[in-house]
């Protein structure tokens, strides 16, 4: 390992600006004191408040910071995605701007890094001022996706994580639309180990991961990894067709010996219904996997860069780009 690296810092922003002055000043004191060199790259993706002037603000005072501007909100992992392919580091770290993931855990990761491994990611082993409903459905959301998974990805963790430039180069290169990086980097393999922290409560502002957006992340990792869900509605299509074989063997057998009707109006419109519940559930399945199809086939770009801004010798170096 060479002795003085580059570390890029990928830090994905929507509507952070009551965060993002103190995020800022956390992240410069970790790294300054890693005595190495570092960038720090925010992800603007498509705020409506003050956050791209604030960051703006700081890359006029500090050259190491740069800010990527999206032509609009294009979600999480885009950002994420987007900061990736233009960092620059040796190691690349991606972690959000609320301070839930502490960034004094960062030294502990270059450290697991530097002794060979390639994937350091942030396990959390508590999580501080959060609901009981956002603890158990997050509890049930990581486990879900671990058992649904063809792919064994760790429990209790995000995308707060270090990975080697080998890996950031495997992830850019891959294709696909509907990403869930945590995911995708778990698939990558590589020599991977993990460092356990406590998840702190948000410095300031509103959570950007509720429950809609957290079961658009399940279904984005769940139908990227696996096709277990195309597999449990066959198996359910199967067993209710045996069901209702044996239901009508039965009804002929007990309507020929005994001449009564063992199914009344409400029990037969009652079994249509749960019936006709579960067709339009596998229907609905296989239309997550054909829509992802249909936006992979598309073609169309996973986020559009609006400009890049950073100075250099207090001149603004901004680039525009339109896809």
């Amino acid at each position: 390992m060479i002795k003085n690296n580059m570390y890029s810092l990928v830090v994905p922003l929507y509507n952070e600006e009551l965060v993002i002055d103190e995020s800022y000043r956390r992240l410069k004191n970790v790294m300054g004191s890693i005595g190495e060199n570092y960038e720090i790259l925010f992800v603007n993706d498509g705020s409506h408040d003050k956050t791209a002037e604030k960051v703006e603000n700081i890359c006029r005072k500090d050259m190491t910071v740069k800010l990527i501007n999206f032509s609009r909100n294009f979600g999480h992992q885009a950002a994420i995605t987007a900061g990736m392919e233009n960092a620059t580091g040796d190691a690349v770290i991606a972690i959000d701007a609320d301070l839930q993931d502490p960034p004094e855990v960062i030294p502990e990761m270059i450290k697991k890094w530097k002794e060979g491994y390639d994937v350091v990611y942030g396990k959390r082993t508590k999580r501080e001022g959060e609901t009981f409903f956002k603890k158990m459905t997050a509890k049930a959301f990581y486990r879900l996706l671990k058992n649904m998974s063809n792919v064994d990805i760790p429990v209790d963790t995000g995308d707060f994580r270090l990975i080697d430039r080998k890996v950031c180069n495997t992830l850019t290169s891959l294709p696909e639309r509907n990403r869930y990086v945590r995911g995708l980097v778990s698939w990558v393999g590589y020599k991977q180990t993990y460092v356990e922290f406590v998840r702190q409560e948000r410095f300031a502002g509103e959570t950007k991961y509720p429950l809609k957006k957290m079961m658009k992340l399940a279904l984005d990792g769940i139908t990227s990894l696996s096709y277990k869900p195309i597999m449990i509605s066959s198996y359910f299509g199967g067993i209710m067709f045996a069901a209702g074989v044996i239901c009508l063997i039965a009804d002929i057998i007990k309507n020929v010996v005994s001449n009564l009707k063992i199914l009344d109006l409400g029990l037969v419109v009652s079994i249509n219904f749960i019936m006709f519940g579960l067709v339009f559930c596998c229907m609905g399945i296989m239309g997550q996997y054909i829509g992802r199809i249909f936006d992979e086939s598309k073609g169309r770009p996973f986020y559009i860069i609006e400009s890049q801004i950073s100075y250099k010798n207090n001149e603004l170096k901004s680039k525009t780009m339109y896809n």
